[in-house]
């Protein structure tokens, strides 16, 4: 068959927003024919990550991903966004990063012919991360440093601040993607950043403190309060903002611990050192990997470390995973909801996942079960299902949106309880 006459279509355009489903159809084969699709990206560091699934034509010719099931390769069955979900790097034990969202991610899908391999067409999915109309404003104020997105229009849009860092660098895609909803996010650097220094002895709550401040005196931003994201070791940042500083209303913490971990955090007079690992708890797999879940001691054994959420006003989401082998997730997540209730707080809502890994990102974004752990040096497991972990990133991103809507509103709008 001449490849002339295949034709690849990425429905309803080659361009969306990072967090939308896309409809993938083949159109031209033979009928029955065996064609493979194969999906391919390079991220920002040059890592290239791919995913492929066996098909057959129908009678007319056609292969439409979201009503035909794989019959192998990365995954099986019927799966719309399989073959961006189910992306893993070549070179073993990445990462997907996109730090800036300057650029879209670009997916491109192509279709091989089953027998020989030939490409018959292909097209790319330029996957965006800004809405038309929004600002993305690099934030070099006093000592801050990082990012604001401004969403179109006039306002006044709940404030939110987003502390996703990775490997010591400020990652803007889920902030971007959260100010396309309607929020005016602030993605905050705290290390590694610009000049921000790369292992600061400790870090300074009070530059999160004027972080909030330099958000909430945005003109658009809606009062009194702000939301603050988390995930991993900036988790235990948010829970500190959430229990010493003013106008935090609603905290989201994705994989996080009850725990100052690492790096000691101070605030005025007071000191958390971090929490340190049990490296007796250390063990490798079969695959080579650090298996370091259990590393970490409990942290309500170790009161210096832990982190006095009790004081906390503000309303929280906890976000665990129960296959995240980066640490005890959910057992971190029970342990906060336990101790706000010994307070007589009931300000506490749990989404809990079964299969899926550390890293609960966006929604499409493959799983990372394995990468270099900053605290190790070594690849480490992650944990995690592919397909279980892409249900999990789409539940919760539904759900981070709504709690942001519910806790965020300023006090004219907001119903009483």
């Amino acid at each position: 068959m001449a490849s002339s006459q295949v034709r690849l279509r990425i429905l309803p355009g080659v361009r969306c927003l990072a967090d939308k489903m896309v409809q993938v159809k083949v159109e031209g084969l033979s009928p029955q024919k065996a064609v493979v699709l194969r999906s391919k990206v390079v991220d920002d560091r040059g890592i290239v990550f791919k995913a492929t699934a066996q098909y057959r034509a129908d009678q007319l010719g056609h292969v439409d991903v979201s009503k035909a099931a794989s019959l192998g390769g990365s995954y099986t069955g019927v799966e719309p966004m399989g073959l961006f979900w189910s992306m893993a790097p070549e070179t073993p034990h990445n990462k997907l990063i996109k730090w800036t969202v300057e650029s879209p991610l670009q997916v491109e899908i192509s279709a091989l012919n089953g027998e020989d391999g030939q490409v018959l067409a292909s097209e790319i999915n330029h996957r965006e991360f800004m809405t038309e109309g929004m600002k993305r404003i690099p934030v070099k104020e006093g000592r801050l440093r990082g990012v604001l997105f401004v969403p179109p229009g006039q306002g006044p849009f709940p404030g939110i601040m987003d502390l996703d860092t990775f490997a010591g660098a400020l990652s803007e895609p889920r902030a971007s993607l959260l100010a396309s909803k309607g929020f005016i996010v602030l993605a905050l650097a705290y290390k590694g950043y610009k000049d921000l220094p790369k292992n600061p002895d400790h870090l300074d709550l009070e530059y999160f403190e004027e972080g909030v401040e330099y958000l909430r005196s945005q003109p658009q931003v809606a009062g009194p309060g702000v939301g603050v994201i988390s995930i991993s070791h900036s988790g235990g940042l948010a829970l500190a903002m959430a229990s010493f500083l003013d106008h935090i209303s609603a905290t989201v913490c994705v994989n996080g611990c009850t725990a100052n971990i690492g790096i000691p955090l101070r605030y005025k007079d007071i000191l958390f050192p971090g929490l340190k690992p049990i490296m007796e708890n250390v063990r490798m797999t079969n695959s080579g990997l650090l298996f370091v879940r259990d590393a970490l001691p409990d942290p309500e054994q170790h009161k210096q470390s832990l982190l006095p959420i009790e004081r906390a006003t503000c309303q929280f989401l906890f976000a665990a995973s129960e296959a995240d082998c980066n640490w005890r997730s959910t057992f971190y997540a029970r342990q906060a909801e336990s101790i706000l209730k010994r307070h007589n707080k009931d300000s506490c809502s749990l989404a809990l996942y079964s299969k899926a890994g550390h890293f609960i990102e966006l929604p499409y974004m493959p799983n990372c079960p394995s990468t270099l752990h900053g605290a190790f040096g070594k690849p480490v497991f992650f944990g995690g299902e592919p397909k279980e972990h892409s249900e999990a990133q789409l539940d919760l991103w539904e759900r981070v949106q709504s709690f942001f809507k519910s806790h965020l509103q300023p006090p004219s709008t907001k119903s009483k309880i």
